[in-house]
């Protein structure tokens, strides 16, 4: 049960920080002009629900963890316990960086306007706590600082994707009139560039990060474990991930430019929708991943 709750919680904790950093930054540079009322308040709930998915996992990460060395959920509540993994693991210093950006956030989130300076700020705060991942990993226990660059790269092109596509979800939802293809038509154009270099960031760091889970001479044996098995499945998503973006870009995107509705906007929700929980299902085997061991 205890391997259960770390395994949902380190979700919880990628998919909090897509939303705060990813989400915070399609809402910089994806619309065209000023958004509308609703909109906004679209945007604020969900970085709102981000941050505090975030905050509250990164706090209960540390106690289950710590409740992996005393043997029992309850010893791992204990004020001895928690400090203990604060005080002597990495992982507990980085989930307290995590919990303290999205508390920050939140508070921002709740007492500001949301303005482009309110987003830069929580944008910021949301690329520390997905750095932090990178102390949630095996790159953790590396002895390399060029394996935690890697993972932590990895951790923002992959925020960078999947906050987006949530971003895109209240955008879909409310794409009935001209404004709101327009806005819709300009974010799809702008995410739309950052996609290579950001599948060029995750494949690169990705083989930086194989380099140094398997090396070379452990690639063979990777299908044959829970680990490499998993992560087979991880690659398998990612590429239909990949195919998905490829449809919305060179086919439903220049549709929706030629004003062919309402059937391409129905199109777009529905491979979005498709895309967004593939994603999470990739951070769910990644959190899964972190677990085990590559090579037992």
């Amino acid at each position: 049960m205890i391997e259960l709750a770390i395994i949902s919680l380190r979700l919880l904790q990628y998919t909090g920080a897509a939303i705060l950093f990813g989400s915070s930054l399609f809402f910089l540079y994806a619309p065209a002009g000023p958004t509308s009322p609703s909109l906004d308040r679209a945007t604020r709930r969900l970085l709102t629900t981000g941050a505090a998915i975030l905050a509250v996992a990164a706090l209960l990460a540390i106690a289950f963890q710590a409740s992996l060395f005393t043997g029992s959920l309850a010893g791992g509540f204990s004020f001895e316990a928690v400090g203990s993994v604060i005080s002597f693991m990495s992982f507990g210093k980085a989930a307290v960086v995590r919990a303290v950006a999205a508390g920050a956030a939140l508070l921002l989130l709740v007492t500001l306007p949301l303005s482009r300076a309110t987003l830069v700020a929580t944008g910021g705060l949301g690329a520390i706590a997905a750095a932090s991942l990178a102390w949630m990993g095996h790159a953790a226990a590396s002895e390399s600082w060029v394996h935690l660059v890697a993972d932590a790269f990895h951790a923002w092109a992959a925020a960078l994707w999947i906050g987006a596509l949530f971003g895109f979800l209240p955008l879909l939802r409310s794409a009935d009139g001209p404004h709101d293809i327009v806005q819709l038509e300009t974010a799809l154009a702008r995410f739309s560039a950052l996609g290579v270099p950001l599948v060029l960031v995750l494949v690169l760091s990705g083989l930086v990060n194989g380099w140094f889970l398997t090396g070379l001479e452990g690639i063979a044996r990777l299908p044959f474990t829970p680990y490499g098995q998993l992560l087979l499945l991880k690659l398998a998503a990612f590429a239909a991930m990949l195919i998905l973006a490829g449809i919305n870009r060179y086919y439903l995107t220049p549709a929706l430019a030629k004003r062919q509705l309402p059937g391409t906007v129905t199109s777009l929700r529905r491979t979005i929708v498709i895309e967004t929980v593939l994603g999470l299902a990739v951070l769910a085997l990644v959190a899964w991943l972190g677990t085990l061991e590559p090579l037992p």
